[in-house]
């Protein structure tokens, strides 16, 4: 059981670090271009579809590859934050995923928002990265949920009898005697 325990720690760490760092560069390399990003057509293509569809001219496209590249810098945050609690928690032994989560969930999102336009336009290359993204994503959210499950990640110290005994007392002192039997 420790051994699989490692084995998912250390799973969800390397695919936390990969999205720190790749999505990191790519949100600073569009967040720091004139165009943020939109010179490289065949990646920005889901920036193009969006904003056909919703009707943007030049402007409004430079704003809404700017909004992905925020997008994209916020998921890489949230799992550099996720890296740095993970080391964190070697020391007091305790880790919640929730930032983590939050942060592939945007993964997940934008992966899918930007597949489409790429498998419409057959780019297979962007295709196959965002596929692959997208697979890490919900693999490292499965183990999230897993490692949860299993070894009792996020669940309060004190057993649930205590904490409903806690609720029962704070909600009769606040209205009175005339709530216990």
């Amino acid at each position: 059981m420790r051994k699989l325990s490692t084995l998912t720690v250390g799973t969800i760490l390397a695919i936390a670090l990969y999205f720190t760092l790749v999505w990191g560069y790519d949100a600073l390399r569009m967040l720091t271009s004139p165009s943020h990003g939109l010179e490289e057509a065949w990646r920005a293509d889901y920036v193009f579809v969006i904003g056909r569809m919703l009707g943007l001219g030049p402007v409004g496209l430079i704003k809404l590859a700017a909004f992905f590249g925020a997008v994209k810098l916020v998921a890489a945050g949230a799992c550099g934050v996720h890296v740095v609690e993970r080391i964190r928690a070697m020391f007091n032994g305790r880790v919640h995923s929730d930032v983590l989560e939050g942060g592939l969930i945007l993964v997940v999102i934008l992966s899918i928002i930007a597949v489409g336009p790429a498998v419409w336009g057959s780019n297979a290359e962007v295709v196959r990265q965002y596929a692959i993204q997208l697979a890490l994503a919900c693999f490292a959210t499965a183990l999230c949920m897993a490692e949860r499950s299993f070894y009792g990640y996020g669940i309060a110290d004190e057993p649930r009898e205590k904490a409903d005994d806690a609720v029962a007392r704070t909600i009769g002192s606040a209205f009175g005697p005339t709530l216990h039997p």
